[in-house]
């Protein structure tokens, strides 16, 4: 097998990829079927503030409406925008103090709409915020980065993941794939998936931390390859995670993707684990989780 030895670090950032921000061209943008899915998918900022903008404009465009009948509403005699949009809250959230009220058949017929419109929104909106809120999401850490060391006296790549949470994830499942290039016989140069036989690719209760491990021999397709190869040719490695949620009874998911220089060569991980003295029990200092330091007899 090929000598591992470390590659010159150039001077260029290293590149980091993902495939959900790829760019598509030849697509009609639909941002309006895409919204639910944006909103679920962004953060919780981003759906307070859609549906706080919604609520002011929806608001707005209805008080200036009710502004141009100024004396269609009783309780006052000259309705200014201040209080029509005070009006249009009372009236979109169906709270209705009575202070003003519609007389006129323009005003009526505006209160109708509104009192419509308003309950959708107020329908759309609970819909959103509790289908994100009930959402299931495993909170997995994945170590910053990939190490290359030796089990056994043959080389093997690891990386360390954590439950966070510290709850029941049942049947956990974690697969590997590499992303390599290949040329064909007519000479064509394809990206191709490989999947990485690992030591231990299930575990029936994942609660604490998971060391992965592939080891290379001559059935792994990184077998023969060296830093500088990989570095050539742009690996990606992406690390899946599934599992039932203890607690929900739901899968739950988590993703890694690691770069070729996301591998540090010829090192371990540091020791997160020890026992507490008091009652034996385990602590899991994940202070420590993404250190490294070189093994022993390391190479430069």
């Amino acid at each position: 097998m090929a000598d591992f030895k470390s590659a010159g670090s150039s001077g260029s950032p290293p590149p980091r990829r993902d495939p959900s921000n790829a760019t598509r061209l030849g697509v009609r943008p639909e941002p309006l079927r895409d919204l639910y899915y944006q909103l679920m998918r962004r953060s919780w900022w981003l759906l307070m503030g859609v549906l706080a903008i919604v609520y002011l404009a929806a608001n707005s465009v209805f008080a200036m409406l009710y502004a141009l009948d100024p004396h269609g509403f009783s309780g006052t005699t000259d309705l200014r925008f201040g209080d029509a949009f005070s009006f249009s809250v009372q009236t979109f959230a169906t709270i209705g103090y009575g202070t003003i009220s519609p007389k006129s058949v323009y005003a009526n017929t505006l209160v109708t709409i509104e009192a419509l419109l308003g309950l959708m929104f107020t329908a759309l909106a609970t819909g959103l915020v509790f289908a994100k809120f009930s959402r299931p999401r495993a909170r997995v850490l994945f170590s910053n980065t990939m190490i290359m060391t030796r089990r056994d006296g043959k080389p093997c790549l690891q990386f360390r993941v954590a439950n966070a949470r510290g709850n029941d994830l049942i049947e956990a499942f974690l697969r590997v794939t590499l992303v390599k290039s290949e040329h064909t016989p007519e000479g064509v140069r394809m990206r191709r998936l490989y999947d990485l036989a690992l030591e231990r690719s299930m575990t029936p209760l994942f609660s604490l931390a998971w060391v992965v491990m592939h080891v290379i021999d001559e059935k792994s397709p990184l077998f023969g390859e060296t830093e500088q190869s990989l570095a050539d040719d742009e690996v990606l490695f992406i690390a899946t995670l599934t599992g039932i949620d203890g607690t929900l009874a739901q899968t739950v998911y988590a993703r890694q993707l690691y770069e070729y220089h996301d591998i540090r060569w010829w090192h371990r991980f540091v020791d997160i684990t020890t026992i507490r003295e008091t009652d034996r029990g385990i602590i899991l200092d994940l202070r420590k989780f993404h250190d490294v330091e070189p093994e022993a007899g390391a190479r430069d």
